[in-house]
């Protein structure tokens, strides 16, 4: 493989006009069908194989028109201190806006409070229910102005009116802290490279990438049903790898270039060397992505192959773009330990009497590894003794920031009607193969009002032919607590019961119960995927480093660095530790997704730097080096550059906590603390430790498998014989014209 790379980045280095307008050229196609692509909301949301799921399907079918699964708004209105809603006014203005809520095209009904018995005890609270012909991620924008205008007409008539459910889905805004971030990157290249040219050349690849990749998903957004979370994903990621791998080409041209080889043959090398490792790197970050299909959750699936695409497009443009633009820059990118005029007057850096961090902290290391060791693991056990405590759930509107109509309308609703009242239950009870539909659906609200935690318990709603049914069941308790969850597994118990004594099927659906089967779903889902993504990356590694136990090493160590960002994510965002700090206005259970999700990421990207430090030390001891000496012979090369590549990944990651979407806030912090827990104290501390405990046997392969595995030269080993070979033609020749 160094050998075909070499060859593409000295053919990238040469053609670069050609290489240049490619990439251009995808760039503006790219934005061309993204500009012209109809605008695609949040993408559709279902659960394959889930009761909620099945309840949902049913009703469409038994219940045509119905849109069971239609957006729904609560708009709720609070009269004035010392009066109430049915004062004539008041009921007049409720009227008034009840019948403007009912005019808009995709509406399918609204309910009138004073007729539907929606009015609080006291009187001072009621609320209107709007349901919608499609879900909240397929309203037209002109449904939602028409929502907001409507109560915004009430509340000038003197009336409090807010407006809850999942009819107005608010589109993510990362905020400034995203720009800050890429301003960090920037900086973080300029103090590496000691060069604006050379710190640039990362920072406009990884923006090409990303934009190429975002602008795919914006195009295809319509067609494939994709979400703005898809994209603002696809953007996090791609940015940061993007730098990071552009990075560690660049570092490797400059350190071939103080060698003394020509820019063409650094450019070459460069490549050969550090784009084999971001080659394999790329690998393991697709391959957690990708094997995000294995929940069997479309969502999460499409969000997974949409990174995993930028992904691919960030390591193309590393090993091709990277090369064509060092071309480009001639002589201003200066070599290894010598800085550009206007950073450094030109002058070279000081010669290598002195060692660098990376040498003093490794051999530091060597001498005291089991300490080191000791104390890392020690540290990241501690951090992630908060993952015990570990509460799964999906955000409702009462982990929405206060600022916002949906929480406000959540607080109005728990206080008029109970916290349960935010978290209504759908039973469905299929009476079909039934001899008595009626008295079976009598007996399910009957057995239903006697489970502990239900407040109330609607009458039935029966289809056209009188064999299905609809029973809306009130909790006490809020839609994402401990308490809702064990009444709806309550539900289902009787049901099986029910089922037994008269042949009917009962269902328990709605949002709360949705939400709590997605979060089985995933904890179902999270060792197979474990598995699969561990096992396929721990197999690349032993190919890539030629040994066991190294892989072996490097999948233990992730699995450190991803329980001290799971207890540092419960710390924060549940617990409610530096809370104010991060924007965090409500604290509650970790969504569902976070732990696979940060399982697949952050496995990938720990792999990274996995890679690009021991395929270092590994070089060197294939070139003879004791495996101490290798240790800090790959830390002289690549700690620094490690170092800078993981600030800067931490740096974009945290861009992303200013986002007014939690998901988004969360996963952005997440993914931070993850990658520092795993560059700076698993790669940097924990890995050197062991390998100079285990020294010659880190590098053990059994002979029969050393000869099943293809060599695909990470190292540059063909590298080496091609010069040499290439020396021998050249000494042939000047023979020959002798």
């Amino acid at each position: 493989m160094a050998t075909f790379l070499y060859k593409l980045g000295r053919l990238a280095f040469r053609r670069r006009h050609f290489v240049a307008l490619i990439w251009v050229a995808l760039l503006t196609l790219a934005g061309v069908g993204a500009a012209s692509a109809p605008a695609a909301g949040s993408s559709s949301f279902s659960i394959p194989g889930t009761e909620a799921q099945k309840a949902f399907d049913l009703l469409e079918n038994r219940f045509p028109g119905m849109s069971a699964d239609g957006a729904t708004a609560r708009v709720v209105f609070k009269a004035p201190s010392g009066e109430k809603m049915s004062d004539k006014d008041n009921k007049a203005t409720v009227e008034k806006t009840v019948k403007a809520l009912g005019t808009g095209s995709e509406v399918t009904s609204v309910s009138d409070p004073f007729r539907a018995k929606a009015v609080s005890k006291d009187g001072s609270i009621a609320y209107a229910s709007v349901k919608y012909k499609v879900s909240g991620m397929e309203l037209m924008d002109a449904s939602k102005d028409a929502l907001k205008e409507t109560a915004q007409e009430a509340r000038d008539a003197g009336l409090t009116v807010e407006v809850g459910g999942d009819a107005l889905q608010a589109t993510p805004e990362t905020g400034s802290t995203e720009v800050i971030g890429i301003a960090v990157a920037a900086v973080v290249l300029v103090i590496t490279f000691g060069s604006l040219i050379a710190a640039g050349l990362p920072l406009l690849t990884a923006l090409i990438g990303v934009g190429i990749g975002v602008s795919s998903i914006t195009a295809l957004a319509n067609a494939l049903d994709l979400g703005t979370t898809t994209s603002t994903l696809a953007m996090m990621i791609g940015l940061a790898v993007g730098i990071d791998y552009a990075l560690f080409i660049v570092s490797r041209y400059r350190a071939e270039l103080a060698e003394g080889r020509e820019r063409e043959e650094a450019a070459g090398r460069a490549v050969g060397t550090a784009g084999s490792a971001v080659v394999f790197a790329g690998l393991t970050v697709v391959i957690a992505l990708v094997g995000l299909a294995v929940v069997n959750i479309p969502m999460l699936t499409k969000m997974g192959v949409a990174a995993a695409g930028t992904v691919a497009i960030a390591v193309l443009i590393a090993l091709t773009m990277i090369p064509a633009l060092l071309g480009y820059a001639g002589r201003r990118v200066q070599p290894a330990g010598k800085k550009s005029k206007l950073l450094g007057g030109g002058r070279a850096a000081k010669k290598e009497g002195k060692p660098n961090m990376g040498t003093r902290w490794a051999s530091f290391v060597v001498r005291r590894p089991l300490a080191v060791l000791l104390l890392g693991v020690v540290g990241l056990g501690a951090a992630a003794i908060p993952a015990s405590s570990l509460e799964l759930g999906l955000p409702d509107d009462g982990s929405q920031p206060t600022s916002t109509t949906q929480r406000r309308a959540y607080d109005l609703l728990s206080e008029g009607f109970g916290p349960g009242f935010n978290g209504p239950l759908m039973v469905v009870v299929d009476a079909k193969a039934s001899d008595a539909p009626k008295g079976a659906v009598t007996e399910v609200s009957d057995k239903v009002k006697d489970l502990k935690g239900v407040v109330t318990v609607t009458p039935a709603t029966y289809n056209k032919a009188g064999d299905t049914a609809m029973i809306t069941v009130i909790p006490d308790s809020k839609p994402s607590s401990v308490k809702t969850e064990d009444l709806v597994h309550g539900i289902r118990d009787a049901g099986g019961d029910i089922k037994a004594d008269t042949d009917a099927t009962v269902l328990v659906t709605g949002t709360t119960a949705m939400n709590i089967d997605f979060s089985q779903k995933l904890n179902d889902a999270l060792i197979p995927y474990l598995a699969l993504v561990v096992g396929l990356a721990f197999l690349l590694l032993i190919v890539v480093f030629r040994s066991i136990l190294v892989p072996l090493k490097a999948a233990l160590g992730f699995l450190l660095s991803v329980m001290a960002a799971l207890g540092s994510v419960v710390a924060v965002f549940q617990w409610g530790w530096l809370s104010g700090l991060m924007g965090v206005e409500e604290t509650g259970p970790i969504m569902s997704m976070m732990p696979i999700f940060m399982v697949g990421v952050v496995f990938g990207l720990a792999m990274d730097y996995e890679v690009f430090l021991v395929t270092r030390m590994r070089e060197a001891y294939v070139h003879g080096e004791k495996p101490s000496q290798a240790i800090v012979t790959g830390f002289k090369h690549g700690a620094r550059v490690v170092t800078a590549a993981a600030v800067i990944m931490i740096a974009v990651f945290s861009g992303f906590i200013g986002s007014s979407e939690s998901m988004i806030k969360m996963i952005g912090f997440g993914l931070a603390i993850a990658v520092f827990f795993d560059a700076f104290i698993v790669r940097m501390a924990i890995v050197p430790a062991v390998l100079a405990l285990l020294g010659k046997k880190a590098w053990w392969l059994p002979k029969w498998l050393d000869r099943a595995l293809p060599n695909v030269d990470v190292e540059g080993e063909g590298l080496r014989a091609l010069a040499e070979r290439s020396r021998d033609e050249d000494e042939d020749r000047e023979l020959a014209r002798v």
